[in-house]
């Protein structure tokens, strides 16, 4: 059997593996070892091995811990709950006010946590029954907390961008840099977006009432104080490392710390808080070093079989595609799995044949600045993927959390003028890689 139709073979049988809905890292992981053992016999136990040492020796991995249990703390003594009590008070006079608001709010949690599935949560929790009781239009609102949420995997601390710096050998800091400005674009397109909307049909998200909005000057500005706490801790954590002051792990250190800190000097840490905190902190980090290890592995035989080359040749001779047009297709091939996979799968499925590919592109630009590049552009186009029907990922979260008569049908209906927005933002990163490129060339110049 030739190399090529090895490396179809291990591919198809990791699709249906997963389409049977075994664990991401038990069908990648599982594939790859079955093929390693078969290809190479006990000499490719190595692989796996190689990998895991790989994993255990790359510093900047201690990140993940770290900010995920910053997020958590954030989240379970109810710090975030301050930041919505904030917009709902300063916001509240406008237009539409609420969910943009919403939307702040869901950047700051991104800030906390770095994962989707947070903001959706505290989004649908806390925004979502405050927005409906005020009047807002149902189908406005769930696009607003799916849009908002989707922001978790580009705003720094995102987890995923850890997972592709592992694969892709780039650095995490760099990635991170690259993800604030196309993040926080992003988000003002939704802002813009919703202000205009309500200013042209006001009956989509009414203004807040005196009564409902009244408070006096020293409640507004107590309110102001306790929500911007957790932008101090973000702020905290983050000019010591942009500064070079101290390391990505380092700061990481310092945003868990504060967090703790801040959750205790308020009173509202338990030690049963804590254990849950810890708790779910070792379980999301174990989940996603399972993922990674099994993700290098496959990596590792297919760069053993030569299918990168042999995909770069289909593309690059045989079809005769420019680098733009194979770079569009990527793009497209990620949107058609986001209808039925997550993001974490996504990326370890083709991340060992799009990522070599990428690299060999000519599309101007140093191979270390077309990584950063494509892994915005990759989060992005996950972004778009996660509100994309049939399947996609964050409209059966909505689904779950939402009230009962908020139906499917409100749901995918919600999410079409996002969804242009988030596609109107990726061209023009794709048009413009200095959008995603400046921040970390002028912090690293340093």
């Amino acid at each position: 059997m030739s190399y090529e139709m090895i490396a179809l073979l291990m591919f198809s049988s990791m699709m249906l593996m997963l389409l049977t809905g075994q664990r991401v890292f038990g069908a990648i992981g599982g594939i790859a070892a079955i093929a390693a053992i078969s290809l190479w016999g006990v000499g490719g136990q190595d692989i796996p091995f190689s990998a895991a040492m790989k994993l255990m020796k790359w510093y900047p991995l201690l990140t993940l811990p770290m900010f995920i249990f910053m997020g958590y703390v954030l989240s379970e003594t109810k710090i975030a709950d301050d930041l919505y009590k904030m917009f709902h008070v300063w916001m509240g006079p406008l237009n539409g006010g609420l969910a943009i608001g919403t939307i702040l709010l869901m950047v700051l949690i991104s800030a906390m946590n770095g994962l989707s599935v947070a903001g959706m949560a505290i989004g649908a929790t806390i925004a979502l029954p405050e927005l409906l009781k005020r009047g807002y239009d149902k189908r406005m609102v769930t696009g607003v907390i799916q849009a908002g949420s989707s922001l978790g995997i580009l705003v720094p601390p995102s987890v995923v961008l850890v997972l592709y710096a592992m694969i892709a050998r780039a650095p995490v800091g760099q990635l991170w840099l690259a993800g604030i400005v196309p993040g926080l674009m992003m988000a003002t397109m939704f802002i813009i977006y919703i202000a205009v909307r309500c200013k042209l049909q006001p009956s989509l998200g009414p203004a807040l009432t005196m009564d409902e909005r009244e408070a006096s000057k020293d409640d507004k500005y107590r309110l102001l104080l306790a929500g911007l706490l957790p932008l101090v801790i973000f702020a905290v954590m983050m000019v010591p490392f942009v500064n070079g002051w101290t390391s990505l792990v380092e700061s990481s250190a310092i945003g868990a710390l504060a967090a703790l800190l801040a959750s205790i000097l308020k009173r509202r840490m338990t030690m049963d808080i804590l254990v849950l905190c810890l708790r779910n902190t070792l379980g999301i980090s174990c989940m996603f070093m399972w993922i990674i290890l099994a993700a290098l592995g496959f990596g590792a035989v297919f760069d053993g079989l030569g299918a990168v080359k042999a995909i770069e040749n289909l593309f690059t001779e045989q079809l005769g595609l420019s680098p733009w047009m194979i770079l569009i297709l990527m793009q497209l091939s990620f949107l058609v799995m986001g209808t039925f996979l997550d993001d974490t799968a996504m990326l370890v499925i083709v991340a060992p044949l799009y990522v070599p590919l990428v690299a060999t592109l000519d599309l101007g630009m140093p191979v270390g600045q077309v990584l950063i590049w494509y892994g915005v552009l990759y989060t992005i186009t996950t972004q778009i993927a996660y509100m994309t029907p049939p399947f996609g990922y964050n409209l059966f979260l909505m689904r779950a959390m939402a009230p009962k008569d908020i139906t499917m049908r409100d749901i995918y209906g919600s999410i079409t003028p996002f969804v242009l927005v988030m596609a109107l933002a990726l061209a023009l990163v794709m048009a413009f890689p200095q959008i995603a490129l400046w921040l970390p060339e002028l912090v690293y110049s340093r």
